[in-house]
């Protein structure tokens, strides 16, 4: 089973894509095998807040399981 990302706004423009699937690692392994070749994605990614599975997350050396969500959610204007 595989996790999902779904990207939000700027993170999915850049992205190319609404949602991907990915194998299991820790957070930032994961943005960064997303990220790698797409300079415009890592801009966008180092400016986002992440949901895992609908919480909110700081930990990038968590270890996300398959079956799990991430949110990419990059800064939204109007509050």
């Amino acid at each position: 089973m595989d996790i999902e990302i779904r990207y939000f706004a700027a993170a999915r423009a850049a992205a190319g894509a609404s949602s991907v699937l990915v194998q299991a690692g820790t957070l930032e392994s994961i943005l960064n095998q997303q990220s790698e070749g797409n300079s415009e994605l890592t801009r966008v990614i180092a400016q986002c807040s992440f949901l895992v599975d609908s919480l909110v997350t700081e930990d990038f050396n968590q270890y996300i399981n398959p079956g799990s969500v991430i949110d990419v959610l990059p800064r939204f204007a109007g509050g």
